[in-house]
């Protein structure tokens, strides 16, 4: 069966070599710190062995028919494009915020689409080592994470000029059995709970750039592979169990110390095949584009999640009517409907790659997800600002069950007199974990800059959007041309870029 369980998955992770290194120790993947984590990816697992989630968490695999986890599966329509968005919002509302399982297939469908037409244009063959891959992933419903953002060094100098060239993630050594890279990968959301890792290249890369034109995957614990780990959890809870205590992060700083991946494990080498190096550029631009599409769903779900927050405790405040607090509700929730409209519409407008996998259109998905970056501290804010300070300065969980401070701790909670002091504390307590915890920090700042901050959506839009067709539309209206061409903004995606790189480079 291709669509596993939980328990099958942890099964996996137990029998895996200690490569995680976390304040000092170097600890398994059961250890206690990252309980959070796992019980994130959990869902997926449960979700998609659910009847009444199979419809959207499962699909069928076009290389072999079965019934997959939707989290392995090549969008192969616009309502698989659709399904996986609303997939992520639905889960996301699960766990009160990233499902933190959408790097590897966003990855996955990146490579699908760059490896065919990489050996389309120059006779290659990475798109047969990406399909036998594939299939190993999904017949093992493998979680995996994707290794994109290169500690980068100097950030005004490109991969080849830098004064350390390990500081994009580069291949020393290219051979026939495949080839040896050496480097960091930073900001590697799952990868300490990951399966497999998979590295794609950052950015777009030049001529003199070939040995960081690179795409591969190797499991989590494969040798050189070193995971330098943060873990984002909350405190453990006595008296209260809420599924939002149970959730956490892990986030690693992911070393390749000289590490060999084997030729079928390979899906671009520019150090021994340069030709291969501008479709780096192509693959870093197409993984972004789609881990933002998934943002679209994901992000949907933080600002639904805060609207839930703020609605209930302005309830809870008694100040449920009063304009201001609608005025402010009434934001995230139109932020949270901006965002998967764009996402929407983007997957209707999407096009039909050769070879097959759908992309969805780049304005539409960059424009919900720029507006979801600027807005998340803006959606913090409210609820801050609708519960008070007493989520971030509330007594300890304990306290409220003492024998001897526990009547008092109850008493003074209490505000509107229609809710039982015990619902009034979960309510305050939620707060506290949503928006004031450690793992709070991180989902904000992963809203901010997860699959790319407001500056790049803004770079990518205005690098795609045709500006000169749109000033025909005040030519005509100001006098200056007498006629006023219809103007239909057609879909764009990252092939966009492509084209521009092989004309460079006379493909």
């Amino acid at each position: 069966m291709a669509v596993k369980t939980f328990n099958e998955y942890c099964e996996r992770l137990k029998k895996m070599k200690r490569n995680i290194y976390m304040g000092g120790e170097k600890v398994d993947r059961m250890d206690e710190r990252l309980a959070g984590q796992l019980r994130v990816i959990r869902e997926t697992y449960d979700m998609a062995n659910d009847p009444d989630w199979e419809d959207i968490c499962t699909a069928t695999s076009h290389v072999s028919g079965e019934n997959i986890n939707r989290f392995t599966h090549i969008h192969q329509s616009v309502d698989d494009l659709l399904k996986k968005q609303q997939m992520t919002r639905l889960l996301c509302h699960r766990v009160g915020g990233c499902i933190m399982r959408c790097m590897g297939i966003d990855a996955m469908n990146a490579l699908s689409v760059v490896t065919y037409e990489m050996d389309q244009a120059l006779g290659t063959d990475t798109n047969q080592n990406f399909l036998k891959y594939l299939r190993y992933w999904q017949e093992n419903d493998i979680c995996a994470n994707c290794a994109q953002t290169d500690t980068k060094g100097h950030r005004l100098k490109r991969p080849y000029q830098q004064a350390d060239p390990d500081l994009y993630l580069r291949i020393i050594e290219s051979r026939p059995d495949g080839i040896v890279v050496r480097g960091a990968k930073i900001d590697n959301t799952t990868a300490p709970v990951s399966d497999e890792i998979i590295a794609i290249p950052t950015r777009f890369l030049t001529e003199k750039d070939n040995d960081y034109a690179v795409a591969f995957a190797v499991p989590a614990d494969w040798e050189g592979v070193k995971m330098l780990t943060r873990p984002a959890y909350h405190h453990k809870r006595k008296y209260l169990p809420a599924p939002i205590s149970e959730i956490g992060d892990a986030e690693s700083f992911t070393i390749f110390d000289d590490v060999f991946v084997p030729r079928e494990r390979v899906f671009m080498d520019g150090k021994g095949d340069p030709r291969q190096t501008p479709f780096g550029g192509f693959l870093a631009l197409l993984f972004a584009h789609y881990h933002r599409h998934s943002y679209t769903g994901c992000k949907t779900a933080v600002s639904e999640v805060l609207a839930s927050a703020a609605a209930l405790v302005a309830e809870y405040n008694g100040i449920e009517r009063e304009g201001h607090a609608r005025d402010k509700i009434s934001h995230l929730v139109g932020t949270a409907e901006l965002v998967f409209a764009a996402g929407q519409m983007s997957a209707y407008r999407a096009e039909r790659s050769a070879s097959g996998t759908w992309i969805p259109d780049e304005i539409l998905t960059n424009a919900g997800r720029r507006l979801a970056g600027e807005e998340i501290y803006n959606e913090y804010k409210v609820v801050a600002d609708l519960a008070g300070g007493l989520c971030s300065t509330m007594p300890f969980e304990e306290d409220f069950f003492s024998k001897e401070t526990g009547e008092l701790a109850n008493k003074y909670l209490m505000r509107n007199p229609e809710i039982s002091a015990e619902n009034q504390h979960r309510c305050f307590r939620g707060i506290e974990n949503l928006i004031v915890s450690e793992l709070s920090g991180v989902i904000q700042v992963a809203g901010l800059h997860g699959g790319g901050s407001p500056q790049m959506e803004t770079i990518t839009m205005m690098a795609r959007y045709d500006l000169e067709s749109l000033k025909s539309i005040a030519k005509y209206l100001f006098g200056i041309e007498k006629k006023l061409p219809k103007y239909e903004r057609p879909t764009v995606t990252p092939r966009k870029m492509l084209e521009r790189f092989k004309a460079a480079y006379k493909i």
